[in-house]
């Protein structure tokens, strides 16, 4: 493990984190086709959680099932429980819009709104009914998504004129303004160049003082860079997802406690 010898491991936390998700007893499949088994996980208020694991494991999958995407895929079925400060997100009586607000998305490939950049913060916040101050609204947004200096001069711009790390900043910047609590990012930065996946890495550390986050990657350094805590999915001999092994970063990469887990985050398989 020489590159971790060489990198600054985030930060132990000083004290135990608060669940704001727990995740028990999850199943998933597609058709008949079980892909996520029997996932028990706790996902600590505001710090970061990288998911890892070889392709094709159920990373992606597991991240869905946290705001209920998987209900947009055809023949998907979720059993378990997700409890989102306390509320079982997959009970009979729960708004999967408000859901979906609070939990909110940020996907591999960037999707900005193809309009301009103000309207692409601004526009969920209309649909909503917002009746403040949109203007204050949009800029604290692109603050804290680090975007404000570079766009503040063209605001009115086609959102898609932006670089790929622009635009990917801006896709946090609009779930940040329609109050997300939890960001989950699916390979943020792959499609990125270096420096702006560095770009996005300093962001979500700052992001994670105020915001729970959860990122797949498939990138060990990034996990190890920017994570607090890492859970490794691996499949079992029916390639179904399993969750190895869980903990906090520095220990998942320095002494894992599984041997998968080892082989894998030194490059021995996946």
């Amino acid at each position: 493990m020489s590159w971790l010898q060489k990198m600054p491991l985030p930060d132990l936390p000083d004290n135990p984190e608060e669940p704001i998700i727990k995740i028990r007893n999850l199943n998933v499949w597609y058709g008949n086709r079980l892909v996520l088994g029997d996932i028990n996980l706790d996902i600590p208020r505001n710090r970061i959680t990288a998911i890892i694991g070889p392709s094709g494991c159920g990373k992606s999958t597991l991240i869905r099932c946290l705001n209920r995407m998987n209900d947009l895929i055809p023949n998907a079925r979720v059993e378990g429980q997700v409890l989102f400060d306390g509320k079982n997100i997959y009970s009979s009586d729960v708004d999967v819009t408000e859901i979906r607000r609070r939990i909110g998305m940020v996907f591999q490939k960037p999707n900005p709104f193809p309009k301009s950049i103000y309207e692409n913060i601004a526009w969920g916040l209309r649909i909503r009914g917002f009746k403040g101050n949109l203007d204050e609204v949009v800029e604290r947004a692109l603050r804290q998504a680090a975007l404000w200096d570079e766009v503040k001069d063209k605001l009115h711009a086609n959102a898609l004129t932006l670089s790929g790390g622009q635009q990917q900043r801006l896709c946090i910047a609009r779930a940040l303004a329609v109050g997300s609590e939890v960001l989950l990012l699916d390979e943020p930065a792959s499609a990125l160049d270096p420096i702006s996946a560095l770009k996005i890495e300093e962001l979500l550390r700052e992001l994670s003082r105020d915001y729970t986050i959860v990122i797949v990657t498939h990138n060990m350094q990034q996990a190890a860079r920017v994570s607090h805590y890492t859970a490794f999915i691996m499949w079992d001999d029916n390639r179904v997802g399993r969750l190895i092994e869980y903990g906090l970063t520095r220990d998942i990469f320095t002494n894992p406690k599984d041997k998968r887990t080892e082989d894998y985050i030194t490059g021995r398989f996946g």
